[in-house]
């Protein structure tokens, strides 16, 4: 099984210091489940423009590639203007749906205002439901006041949401995994 944690900016480090964490947690307790990060930020990906997937080149065909090869996902993201990044937006376009389907995905987000988590609920979760992949009940959402001056996360609470999250992921992919069949398309 392999679990890609997506860091869906461009800029930026926070995003990536959480899904890091959670990548790490699986890691660590699940040493049988590969685990790999894919940073947007290193990647130079072309806009979607609603051809298919396997005509894009270079870096965007790469990441078309790693995230269809995954079995469940990590995926993170800052907030801003309340709202997911134009990279993960960008990124979900290039995707084709089906490639999401009966997959499981944990979502972190982070950022400057404590209400900003509500953007987990209000737009990740429904895109997850358009895809029709499995969303892990919980999420992590960490504010800037969650970090020290080394972005390290410090705050108790949210590192053992971090841990919570990291294991309900693994529970929901070993459950489906072992299930005879995926529900089929009427």
């Amino acid at each position: 099984m392999k679990l890609l944690g997506i860091s869906g900016t461009i800029v930026g480090s926070k995003t990536k210091v959480v899904v890091e964490r959670v990548l790490e947690e699986v890691r660590n307790n699940h040493p049988d489940i590969e685990v790999e990060l894919l940073d947007l930020k290193n990647y130079d990906l072309q806009f979607c423009d609603g051809r298919n997937p396997s005509t894009y080149s270079e870096d965007t065909k790469k990441v078309i590639d790693i995230v269809t090869s995954a079995d469940f996902y990590i995926i993170g993201t800052p907030i801003f203007q309340g709202s997911i990044t134009g990279a993960l937006k960008n990124l979900f376009d290039l995707v084709p749906p089906k490639d999401f389907r009966n997959k499981v995905m944990g979502f972190v987000a982070n950022g400057g205002t404590y209400q900003h988590y509500l953007v987990i609920e209000n737009q990740l979760k429904p895109i997850a439901s358009y895809f029709r992949a499995f969303v892990a009940p919980g999420s992590v959402y960490a504010h800037n006041d969650h970090f020290n001056a080394q972005n390290e996360l410090t705050d108790e609470a949210v590192l053992q949401r971090i841990n919570l999250l990291s294991e309900e992921v693994v529970f929901m992919q070993r459950a489906l995994k072992g299930a005879k069949q995926e529900p089929q398309l009427n």
